[in-house]
């Protein structure tokens, strides 16, 4: 049976970081092991803050910050059964149109499966799609000299 809400699409004004928060509790709770969650948006758009709010929603171990310098982040399930989140940033891999994501993920030896994970990508569109046929496109804006942001979202695959 397909779950509908996971088809849906939706787009939301932010006005707050923490309404920012709340999407990504509202969408975190929407995910399941194998997902890929792609966040694309210019810097300070609130793609990290989303996380957080992902993170909070899945239960996870934290602190959740920007991966930038580390690529990923592994982030344990606090119950048992439930998914691990694996946060990555490939915005040092932008320059690289052929990079290969999956072998970087890897190469990291993150101690987990990412089919038994949900993974968050920053600066991921057009890479990080083909870690996964169900993934979960994210892009925030903000509104020129405004802390007003723009979400709008999207579920793609099975």
């Amino acid at each position: 049976m397909v779950d509908q809400n996971r088809l849906a699409s939706g787009a939301a004004t932010l006005a707050t970081a923490e309404d920012t928060m709340a999407l990504g509790v509202s969408l975190g709770a929407q995910l399941r092991a194998g997902d890929v969650v792609v966040l694309s948006g210019p810097l300070g758009a609130g793609k990290t803050v989303l996380t957080k709010g992902i993170a909070a929603a899945m239960d996870v171990d934290g602190p959740v910050t920007s991966p930038t310098f580390v690529l990923a982040r592994l982030h344990r399930a606090r119950r048992a059964g439930a998914p691990a989140m694996v946060h990555v940033d490939v915005y040092r891999l932008l320059d690289h149109a052929a990079a290969d994501l999956l072998g970087e993920l890897d190469s990291l030896d993150l101690d987990t499966d990412l089919d038994d994970a949900v993974v968050v990508v920053e600066w991921g569109e057009g890479l990080a799609e083909r870690l996964s046929d169900r993934h979960l496109d994210i892009r925030l804006d903000r509104a020129a000299e405004s802390e007003v942001r723009t979400a709008t979202w999207t579920w793609s695959g099975p």
